[in-house]
């Protein structure tokens, strides 16, 4: 006998189960008691609880976040410093103390660039002061006018609002250009400097080409008077001695003008604090933490979901296919 032979014979001799036999197995699995789930709601929040802890404790320890501090720095001439706080009322600014720097930064009084002594210059100085209130904003409006008439200058300009809570006023001052830096340093100190700024121009070029000019044009005058007079030669002679009046005139108003330095002050009171939006309530950890339970829930849900929607597909067409296969056994003869 052949292997084939031998393979055919023993699959039409296999034993065959009883009908009284199959009908106790289906009884069986009808009795039986459904299959224990796996998954449940016990063991999820097994699992997710200390999940939720975890991001709580999270939120509660991560760095909160707030505006960052920057160091302003203000530029006066060629100089750079730091803001540094000048007292009211007083001429010098006295040295902050340790406790006071190692927190913040001051302004000191400014130093304003010299002058030239040999040049004519257009020398201008802006100062931006905050005073603690109106009353002190007018108390420092009536000393910077003291201060400029002490130094030989005068306002030109004077507008000062200190009638309610919050006062300010505006001046623009002239002072002899070689005593400027003492008034930028005395005018400083009224306040705290929040703002400064000094614009020198050069004008002894423009000075030096208009003389240029007169000097040529009265030699020509000397030239043309040498000459036999003529009514055309009269008129020639009339409109460049116009011509030389007038530029002497001009050079003569640049030179005054370079004799005084402008300096304009500007005092106001502190702008109303506006109310902090980062300040923390009682509930703020409570709120992260459940944030950051959210932001992981959503995360857990567009990634997970998928993967769970596989896994439950391959359950159902696993317990059918056992379904079908138990079927197909009992119902053999």
């Amino acid at each position: 006998m052949s292997q084939l032979d031998l393979i055919a014979h023993l699959r039409e001799s296999r034993p065959v189960a009883p009908a009284e036999l199959r009908e106790r197995v289906r009884q069986i699995a009808a009795q039986a008691p459904a299959p224990r789930r796996r998954v449940t709601w016990r063991r999820a929040l097994v699992v997710l609880a200390p999940v939720a802890a975890a991001a709580a404790l999270a939120a509660a320890f991560l760095p909160r976040g707030g505006a960052p501090t920057v160091a302003t720095e203000e530029t006066l001439g060629d100089v750079t410093r730091s803001g540094v706080l000048a007292p009211l009322g007083t001429d010098a600014a006295p040295a902050p103390s340790a406790k006071a720097t190692a927190g913040s930064e001051f302004r000191l009084a400014p130093a304003a660039p010299p002058t030239s002594q040999t040049r004519a210059q257009d020398y201008s100085a802006t100062l931006t002061l905050r005073l603690p209130t109106a009353n002190a904003v007018s108390k420092a409006t009536t000393r910077a006018l003291q201060i400029t008439a002490s130094l030989g200058g005068y306002p030109q300009t004077v507008r000062v609002n200190a009638g309610g809570k919050d006062g300010e006023a505006y001046l623009v001052l002239k002072v002899p250009r070689h005593r400027v830096q003492d008034a930028v340093r005395r005018l400083g100190a009224l306040g705290t400097i929040v703002g400064e700024n000094v614009s020198i121009q050069d004008l002894q070029a423009g000075v030096d080409t208009t003389s240029r000019t007169i000097a040529r044009l009265q030699k020509k005058l000397v030239e043309l008077r040498a000459q036999t007079q003529t009514e055309e030669l009269t008129k020639q002679i009339a409109t460049l001695t116009t011509r030389v009046e007038r530029l002497q005139r001009q050079r003569a108003a640049t030179l005054r003008s370079a004799q005084f330095a402008t300096v304009e002050l500007q005092l106001a009171t502190p702008p109303a604090a506006a109310p902090s939006e980062d300040e923390d309530g009682p509930l703020h950890g409570l709120v992260v933490a459940f944030t950051w339970i959210g932001i992981g829930a959503v995360y857990a849900l567009a990634l997970g979901a998928p993967l769970a929607l596989l896994v439950a597909l391959g359950w159902f067409l696993g317990r059918g296919w056992r379904r079908r296969r138990e079927e197909r056994l009992l119902s053999r003869p």
